[in-house]
């Protein structure tokens, strides 16, 4: 089963279940895919679909920061019950000390030495590490070997 049908079917079982908050959040979920998909013109595989869920949960952390910071409660839960939701369907986020291990593999096979090279090397951080790590830990990470 891929992602795509997984959270489709997941939608149905939170109407069933009456899980507002699920389904609403599956069916924004949903939505981002489809409109990508229509914006692409194309089918999205899972890693794709992956990459939507990333950009997804990005603007949904973004936004709880904001509500925290202006004290509105209220939001900062919806917000912390849609990041939970999201999280189940990407892959296990990977720890500081294996982004570490794997980066300095990939600079050592890459044979880069100065901060010059980080674009190189933080292409092929994204292709190998995917959706397990956020593109800005993976640039501090990166930053901090390299510097």
């Amino acid at each position: 089963m891929t992602l795509k049908e997984r959270i489709k079917n997941d939608i149905k079982e939170a109407m069933r279940a009456k899980d507002t908050a699920r389904r609403d959040t599956l069916r924004n979920l949903s939505a981002a895919i489809k409109q990508v998909e229509v914006d692409e013109r194309r089918e999205l595989d899972d890693a794709d679909v992956e990459k939507v869920l990333m950009k997804y949960l990005k603007q949904r952390e973004d936004a709880l920061a904001q509500f925290k910071e202006a004290g509105r409660d209220d939001l900062v839960a919806k917000e912390e019950a849609e990041i939970a939701v999201v999280r189940k369907y990407l892959p296990e986020p990977m720890g500081d000390e294996e982004l570490e291990k794997t980066l300095k593999e990939l600079i050592e096979a890459l044979g880069a030495t100065t901060m010059k090279e980080m674009g190189k090397v933080m292409a092929a951080a994204k292709e190998k590490i995917g959706s397990r790590a956020d593109g800005g830990r993976i640039s501090q990470m990166v930053k901090k070997l390299l510097g």
